[in-house]
């Protein structure tokens, strides 16, 4: 049984990649980007920022499906080229919506 349980779970992961997702990770945060790769708890996006604080969505999953509704109040950090995620906890693949809300953002730095 465990073993087709991380079969479904590779599976499903599968689907994602190419897709803009947000990532929620254990100690590194939040993220924005495409998935390029998934291994283990480690996956590795293209094109991402890291969400360092967000207002006007209440969870990653609604940032996910609608984006954000005060993309002002936002912080999102530069666009990486490729960067690399371990200890991933959520991938959740984005809606048009969600993804035109969010690269929206302003570039959040100092």
């Amino acid at each position: 049984m465990k073993h087709l349980m991380i079969n479904l779970k590779t599976n499903i992961m599968k689907e994602f990649i190419g897709k803009q997702v947000i990532v929620r990770a254990n100690s590194a945060g939040v993220f924005f980007g495409t998935l390029k790769s998934k291994e283990g708890d480690s996956v590795v996006l293209t094109k991402a920022r890291k969400i360092w604080y967000w207002d006007g969505a209440c969870s990653v999953e609604q940032l996910a499906v609608d984006g954000t509704s005060k993309p002002d109040q936002c912080k999102f950090t530069v666009v990486v080229d490729n960067i690399g995620i371990e200890k991933v906890l959520q991938t959740i693949p984005c809606t048009k919506k969600a993804i035109n809300s969010l690269t929206e953002v302003a570039v959040w730095k100092q």
